[in-house]
Formats: structure tokens, C-alpha cells, sequence
């Protein structure tokens, strides 16, 4: 899995009305992306219901929201119309952005062992750059937490920090 700290990777994907997102897109912008695993089912339809009823308050903050799934473009349309989803879903088909972010892997549900997504969300700067990572994500309130991350990070307030120098004391 990608670590915070590292550059967002390079990547291509058509989102649910067919046109190409392009990570470059996101350079100077602030956005989540979050993996999940398939659309309609009961978690997915949870989290991406709290992101689209949160997508005001981060459009506020100037955040791009991103879902990202193994799900075609024609399931997304009809996930985002049904759900009303404003923000975008990305199809990612051939698992390989899933693959490029650490997503993709061994699962477990009933003792039944399988390949697919596990939900996690990155968080990445204006530069480009991870600067949070949340794994095993519970979908049930991760859109405030995202949004509370984010609001913890801007009331920072770094002037009150002194740069060490190179004198002695």
C-alpha cells in the first residue's frame, strides 16, 4: 500500500459518463479518493450515501471527492443516478490502479478466501502528495471522519513554531 508522504500515482480511468480522469487532473487540488468494492452493494451504498450528503460541506473546503471501484462505467452511471452521487466514480475494470494504490488483494468473508478491493481511502495534498492514509475502513461515518481530518489539519497553526539554529546557547 501506498504510504503518507508519498507522491499520488500516475494513473488513467474513465469515470461514469465515459470521460478520462487523469491524476495529473488532481495536481493543486485537495482530494480523497476512496476504493470500495463494488457498487450497490450494502457498505458501498453507505459510504457513498455519507459522501454525497458531506459533498457540500467539502466543496466548502475545496476537496474533490473520487470513488474508485472495479465496477464499468455502466454500473457507476447507474450507481451515481440511483444514489445521486455528485461526485466522481472511476472504473477502474483491470484492477490497475487498485494494484498501484495496494488495494487489491487476499480477502476472507464466510472462510471463503478471494480476490478483491479493501475499502481504504488516501488523502492528498495540493502537491500531490499522501498525506493520509485510512486502511480497513468502516464505511458507517468515514465521510466526517475524512472531513474532520481535514478541518484538524487546517486549524494547525504553525506560527508558533521556532526553526532550531546553528548557534550555540
Amino acid at each position: 500500500m501506498i504510504l503518507e508522504g508519498e507522491s499520488l500515482p500516475k494513473f488513467e480511468l474513465n469515470d461514469a459518463n465515459n470521460n478520462i480522469v487523469k491524476s495529473n487532473d488532481l495536481k493543486g487540488k485537495r482530494c480523497v479518493i476512496y476504493f470500495y468494492p463494488k457498487d450497490f452493494t450494502p457498505g458501498c451504498t453507505i459510504e457513498a450515501d455519507e459522501f454525497s450528503k458531506d459533498y457540500k460541506k467539502f466543496q466548502k473546503a475545496g476537496i474533490e471527492i473520487i470513488g474508485i471501484s472495479k465496477d464499468d462505467v455502466e454500473s457507476h452511471k447507474k450507481f451515481c443516478d440511483k444514489m445521486k452521487i455528485p461526485y466522481k466514480l472511476l472504473a477502474d475494470t483491470d484492477t490497475k490502479v487498485s494494484k498501484l494504490f495496494g488495494v487489491w488483494g487476499k480477502k476472507k468473508f464466510m472462510g471463503r478466501e478471494y480476490l478483491g478491493v479493501k475499502r481504504s481511502t488516501f488523502l492528498i495534498n495540493e502537491k500531490g502528495k499522501i498525506v493520509k492514509v485510512f486502511e480497513k475502513v468502516k464505511a458507517k461515518g468515514h465521510s466526517k471522519e475524512v472531513l474532520e481530518f481535514y478541518t484538524s489539519i487546517e486549524s494547525v497553526s504553525y506560527t508558533h513554531l521556532t526553526l532550531p539554529t546553528n548557534r550555540e546557547v
